[in-house]
């Protein structure tokens, strides 16, 4: 992406951007850049979780459905420890699937 820039290039871009939109506001922005690539991570890796999960039980039939523990909803947290940005994540009911 930036093989055909040099070095004189990059800090022109850099200039524009602090021009458009304050030193001030940078930190901001990339705080919460930073909050959006650990959500996106997170939950790649649930997802990613979930599917092995769901390969296992499939190949393995359970015994008897009625006898499995209702799960709790999942939550997804902008940053560790950040609860005032957490909502519920709802998701498919796959019991109804035959």
């Amino acid at each position: 992406m930036f093989g055909n820039l040099r070095g004189w290039e990059i800090f022109v871009i850099l200039g524009v951007v602090i021009l458009l939109f304050g030193a001030k506001k940078l930190p901001d922005m990339a705080r919460s850049l930073g909050k959006s690539a650990r959500i996106l991570k997170s939950e790649a890796k649930a997802m990613k979780k979930d599917g092995e999960a769901d390969d296992a039980a499939g190949a393995a039939p359970a015994a008897d459905a009625s006898a499995q523990q209702p799960v709790a909803p999942r939550t997804i947290q902008a940053a560790p420890g950040d609860v005032t940005s957490s909502r519920p994540v709802s998701e498919p009911n796959r019991t109804a699937q035959g």
